[in-house]
């Protein structure tokens, strides 16, 4: 009952802290979709790094490291590197450009076609997968590890788990639809504390009864390593390079992270904002791949059979009355700063990049807003069936790998969208036709890359598509390179020297950890 007295606060809590802020009825798009850009770098850093965090990352990414140890971390820490180059490079190029979305960005540089394409690829994605496998992953991992405290809602664990994902998502939707981005950041504001206490709190019991930190060593050693062999299955330590393109796709160029940024008061807020969530992921590798490494050593020759069941058993095996409560909230948490962002990203999307310039040129500011509010609400349904359809397939066949399926599908896009904002960013004047052709080319080369090496490592396979992706567009438009967009735009020589120590900071991680 205390535990559920919890949740209920807390969702008590972030519906009044979004409600209580909603946008005006005459509110313009840069006050609905960017918070009259006037975010401070506290909250462009918690609500950027709440919107990474997802339920499924609990469940997984622990299971991963109770498997292949501290390589697992290798997908949160070197995140830092998307966030240096978000910060530094590509961030103050859309701030001196005033752009909403990076679809402006990208069409005064490519052309209003490719422009068209990126804006339906993210659209198509956010309102389908982006959405859909949120909301499953997080109603699914929040019914694994609760399922008892929520039999109240169905006894029928199917229909209990449809139920939470309507619920959720329409509880998501509806603060975003009334206060815009400004409700989405301070609702992430709270849920990301959450989820940090939370995380914490499992790590740190998960220690306590490994024996301490010094028996990470003691009884896991083995497992203390960030690099597995370059032949080994799943995580090989090469894989950091195809990493290292994809993150400019997620850190630099996906609207639902980059937005808090577009919405800074200053450069100065939002790489300051930038590099405190990058000392974030430092926090969040700890407590998502420790606890799933301890395991191994509390455990022992009795080790799980299910990897995935980690973050439950350590839950419901140590955690006290109260405590269960706060997790729970955590993995609401995760969930909904997710999809809110994704809500919000969609109906700036939409209304800027497609209502305004295709539908209805002329259109008031609150006649552009109003289409964007209309596209959350469109995208809660398809959230919602896909969220629904992928749950029914996960119950017919429970060892469906359809998320692995689900992240190549995102990668076959994601690598075509590296290709173009880099093409866009440092490129002196590439050829629009050239620049889609190399945008189309990377799926087809995809498929011959998975037909002709069948067991290369997925990340390697797209480090090698975005490379030749992008050197078709340099060399088909006879292009040279922006020199100064290639170097970094501190905003002032202290936070420069702090980004240069960042990074000096993920090399020694990755040497001490080797």
């Amino acid at each position: 009952m205390i535990d559920l007295l919890i949740v209920c606060a807390y969702f008590i809590i972030v519906f009044v802290t979004a409600i209580t802020g909603k946008t005006s009825k005459d509110a313009t798009t840069e006050e609905y979709f960017l918070s009259s850009r006037n975010l401070r770098w506290p909250s462009i850093a918690f609500s950027t790094i709440a919107t990474n965090v997802q339920g499924y990352q609990f469940l997984g990414f622990m299971g991963s490291a109770y498997l292949y140890g501290l390589a697992q971390a290798n997908f949160e820490i070197n995140a830092i590197q998307g966030l240096l180059l978000a910060a530094f490079i590509f961030v103050p190029m859309y701030l001196r450009e005033k752009i909403i979305t990076i679809t402006q960005f990208i069409k005064t540089r490519l052309g209003s076609t490719i422009a068209l394409l990126y804006s339906g690829s993210n659209i198509l994605l956010f309102s389908t997968i982006t959405l859909g496998a949120a909301l499953f992953w997080g109603a699914y991992s929040v019914d694994l590890v609760f399922g008892d405290y929520l039999s109240f809602i169905h006894q029928d664990r199917l229909t209990r788990i449809a139920i939470l994902i309507v619920f959720l998502g329409l509880f998501s939707a509806t603060y975003t639809y009334f206060g815009g981005l400004a409700a989405v950041v301070r609702t992430d504001v709270i849920q990301f504390a959450i989820l940090l206490s939370g995380g914490i709190v499992v790590m740190l019991i998960a220690i306590h009864h490994l024996g301490g930190w010094s028996q990470l060593y003691t009884k896991t050693g083995d497992l203390m390593h960030l690099h597995l062999p370059a032949d080994h299955p799943k995580l090989p330590w090469i894989h950091v390079f195809g990493a290292f393109l994809l993150n400019i796709n997620y850190w630099c160029a996906n609207q639902s992270v980059v937005q808090r940024s577009l919405a800074a008061k200053s450069l100065k807020d939002v790489q300051i904002g930038l590099m405190v969530g990058g000392l974030m992921k430092y926090f969040m590798a700890a407590i998502i791949i420790l606890p799933g490494i301890a395991l191994v050593g509390i455990l022992g020759e009795n080790g799980l059979t299910d990897p995935d069941s980690a973050f439950p058993y350590l839950v419901n095996t140590y955690l006290p009355v109260g405590l269960k409560g706060l997790i729970l909230c955590a993995l609401f948490a995760s969930l909904m700063s997710t999809v809110d962002s994704t809500f919000n990203s969609l109906a700036t999307l939409w209304s800027i990049d497609i209502y305004k310039v295709y539908i209805k040129k002329d259109a008031t500011d609150q006649q552009i807003v109003k289409s964007g509010k209309k596209a959350i609400l469109i995208s809660f349904i398809s959230g919602v069936i896909i969220g629904i359809v992928l749950l029914y397939i996960k119950f017919k066949d429970s060892g469906a790998a359809f998320t692995h399926t689900l992240n190549e599908l995102r990668y076959f896009i994601n690598c075509g969208i590296v290709v173009l904002i880099c093409a866009a960013a440092f490129l002196m004047a590439p050829k629009h036709r050239v620049a889609l052709f190399g945008f189309v080319a990377t799926i087809p080369l995809q498929f011959l890359f998975i037909y002709l090496f069948p067991d290369m490592n997925y990340l390697v396979r797209a480090m090698w598509v975005m490379l030749i992706g992008f050197t078709i567009i340099w060399l088909g438009s006879k292009s040279s390179f922006i020199k100064d967009k290639l170097k970094p735009e501190p905003a002032s020589p202290l936070l420069g020297k702090v980004g240069i120590g960042m990074a000096l900071s993920l090399i020694a991680l990755h040497i001490i950890f080797h």
